[in-house]
């Protein structure tokens, strides 16, 4: 029979299926369907009207080895989350950081094997910031391994890497009452190469795929073309964050996965307090200018990415995102209320979803539990919304537990996340 056909087929079976389970339990009391270890599923499992595949490519098996990288401050948080549920669901080995390097592969350092906690190796998939090495890489992971990254516009990502990390960046600290403007109109008086951390303060996207964050393409074009090459020989999905949907949408595509397998909620997102309205006109291009590497690297990969959209047929992928956006109101409705919303930490009760606060002059929101709800699916909400160091510290027990290896209870604090970054000596920062 050919492929389209058996989709087909496969389609009208689960219709019929559906329509079976609808008589038996009743519209009015089928809220959810819990499968594969407390997922979530709001809505049929197959799409075959939006962006179908080829009609020559039988149907795929769903992809199960991923290395995602980390990128800072550009929505990876809640790829992370994704890439955690959808790891736990199926019971794949998630690689995690040894205790030594918290909750990052013992970032800013460039990524060695050795920064994986042994009792997740070998991994199915990555997901913590690493500062990327190839060869470390797929010295961990196993062939076929399918490695994604995400970028921000470069004036947006600067304005939130200035806001979030400017406590612990050396430049940013100089700056009189912490203005971006002051910084970005003279910022070599506030930066100094090689100090701890200045891979916040200079094109931090270069950095974190392992470029040097030091050249600037306006004197040396040929290096970021380079750099460019090297990332398009690795990277089979660069996902862009100012269209997250629709990235999402590519990223399931790659990964044969349903669309439910990428469903969200937004994770370590700052408060409007805490960050800036809009970026100004003039203050985008000075961040831009600094910035050149980031900003080379971002037109680049924004170009390729809707390349790519126009490839799957961007109607269907439009159309895909928009169904992919209103499950995701559904699914936050069903989870968090009717009225879902992101609270600060202070007002959150359930202390496995307290955010960690940077400083106290940011607020990183997220979401509560309503009180009263028990089950599966009060578990897979708590997944759901569910930070980074919670998440990353529940697997690592839960796979020390898998391994064999005895795991001593961890009391629950009332602000949990260590800092997000250990200081580390001159010497050790790679470059």
């Amino acid at each position: 029979m050919p492929p389209i056909l058996q989709r087909l087929q496969q389609a009208t079976k689960m219709l019929s299926r559906r329509k079976i389970l609808l008589l038996v339990l009743g519209c009015s009391t089928l809220s959810l369907l819990i499968h594969q270890g407390a997922q979530l599923s709001w809505y049929p499992k197959l799409f075959p009207l939006s962006c179908p595949p080829l009609q020559d490519s039988p149907p795929r098996p769903k992809h199960m080895t991923v290395a995602f990288l980390k990128t800072h401050k550009t929505a990876g948080t809640t790829v992370q989350n994704i890439l955690f549920r959808f790891a736990e669901r199926h019971n794949l080995t998630v690689a995690l950081p040894h205790p030594s390097c918290e909750h990052q592969f013992c970032y800013p350092r460039n990524f060695s094997a050795h920064f994986v906690h042994p009792a997740t190796r070998p991994p199915h998939v990555l997901a913590s910031h690493l500062r990327f090495d190839r060869a470390e890489l797929q010295r961990l992971m196993p062939p076929g391994t399918v490695y994604v990254t995400i970028l921000r516009e470069p004036a947006a990502m600067f304005e939130s890497l200035f806001s979030y990390y400017n406590q612990y960046c050396p430049a940013f600290r100089r700056v009189p009452n912490a203005s971006l403007e002051a910084f970005l109109r003279a910022p070599e008086a506030y930066y100094r190469a090689g100090e701890h951390f200045a891979m916040f303060a200079h094109n931090t996207l270069a950095y974190d795929l392992g470029g040097d964050n030091e050249r600037s393409p306006r004197d040396d074009a040929a290096y970021l073309a380079g750099l460019i090459r090297q990332v398009e020989e690795v990277f089979s999905l660069v996902m862009i964050a100012e269209y997250f949907d629709e990235s999402l949408v590519l990223l399931r595509r790659l990964l044969a996965w349903d669309l439910d397998d990428v469903l969200y909620a937004r994770l370590n997102s700052r408060a409007a307090s805490s960050r800036l309205a809009a970026i100004p006109a003039a203050l985008a291009r000075a961040a831009r200018a600094w910035n050149a590497l980031d900003a080379g690297l971002y037109d680049h990969f924004n170009a390729t990415f809707w390349r790519r959209v126009a490839r799957a047929g961007r109607a269907c992928v439009e159309r895909e995102a928009r169904e992919l956006r209103e499950a995701r109101e559904r699914l936050l409705r069903r989870c968090f209320g009717d009225e879902p919303v992101l609270r600060p930490a202070a007002q959150i009760r359930t202390k496995q979803l307290q955010p960690w606060q940077p400083s106290r002059k940011v607020d990183i929101m997220g979401y509560d539990l309503p009180s009263g709800r028990a089950g599966p699916a009060t578990e897979a909400c708590l997944k759901l919304a569910m930070p980074e160091v919670q998440y990353s510290s529940y697997l690592l027990r839960k796979q020390k537990r898998r391994g064999g290896v005895r795991v001593r209870p961890e009391p629950v604090l009332d602000n949990p996340p260590p800092r997000p970054i250990r200081a580390l000596p001159r010497g050790h920062l790679g470059h």
